[in-house]
């Protein structure tokens, strides 16, 4: 079965696009924990990110690397972190989440935005995306 991921890839289910190359996709998560909160998934459908090849599960950090960079530029915070959880969609991904503290990513703890909030965010971060 295509998942969710998938069929945002494929412009089957819209989304607010940061990046996209070949082989990674990145766009804003639609329930974020933070503002500029995105998900960076390979483009090929794999459920595991610890069954993604090695220079393929390597390569999605370097991409990733690149957006959390976009991502800087726009949404005020310390760092970005990363997270790897894969259990609620069947494709691999990561989130890469602004922080502004030394606490943890709390995903019980959603950020509630406008579309117009997506849209801006998601058009900067993109501008900056290199």
């Amino acid at each position: 079965m295509t998942s969710i991921f998938s069929k945002i890839i494929a412009g089957d289910i819209p989304c607010y696009k940061i990046a996209e190359d070949d082989r990674f996709f990145a766009f804003l998560d639609i329930n974020p924990v933070a503002k500029g909160h995105t998900l960076v998934v390979p483009k090929e459908e794999i459920d595991y990110i610890y069954d993604l090849e090695d220079e393929l599960l390597g390569d999605l950090f370097k991409f990733s690397k690149k957006v959390a960079a976009a991502i800087e530029k726009v949404i005020p915070c310390e760092r970005i972190g990363l997270t790897v959880l894969g259990l609620e969609v069947p494709h691999a991904h990561v989130h890469l989440v602004p922080l502004d503290s030394r606490g943890f990513i709390d995903f019980k703890n959603k950020v509630q935005l406008e579309k117009d909030e997506f849209v801006a965010i998601a058009q900067q971060i993109a501008q900056n995306f290199s």
